[in-house]
């Protein structure tokens, strides 16, 4: 293993920056995340700012902003309907299987790093997701009538 001249090893890591070998200054990962947040709140403040200084509106104002657009097509009827509950339970249900596998794919995907308590502890995961799968059957929540 190499090591540059303040004694680090020349491969970088986690906890190290290569700006140190250009300006001099060590900063560790925290450091680096502080730094990403400060320059995105300059560049969404000036990018507002420019907004305000040169009064970025419309040129004219158009009653077609005001209606309701439907894919090109003219709206039938209002837009203020009641919709069923449970097309939010089935958006619920499809979110919180969708983390799930949000979850698996990168276990899945280091599974021959991962020591066996890995498995167990996606056994437990995948347990309680699927108590919660057999509740919500149950309830009859995704029984569409």
């Amino acid at each position: 293993m190499t090591l540059n001249g303040s004694g680090r090893p020349a491969q970088l890591n986690a906890y190290y920056w290569p700006i140190e070998e250009h300006v001099g200054i060590t900063v560790n990962a925290w450091g680096s995340t502080l730094i990403f947040i400060g320059l995105s709140t300059v560049l969404l403040g000036g990018a507002v700012l420019a907004a305000w200084i040169f009064q970025v509106k419309p040129k004219y104002k158009s009653s077609l902003k005001y209606d309701t657009y439907e894919c090109g097509e003219e709206p039938d009827g209002s837009a203020w309907i009641r919709f069923h509950p449970r097309y939010f339970i089935v958006g619920l249900v499809f979110v919180l299987f969708d983390v799930e596998a949000a979850f698996l794919l990168p276990w899945a995907v280091n599974i021959d790093n991962l020591a066996g308590i890995a498995l167990i502890d996606m056994g437990i995961f995948l347990g309680i997701l699927f108590l919660g799968w057999i509740y919500a059957l149950k309830k009859g929540a995704l029984r569409w009538q």
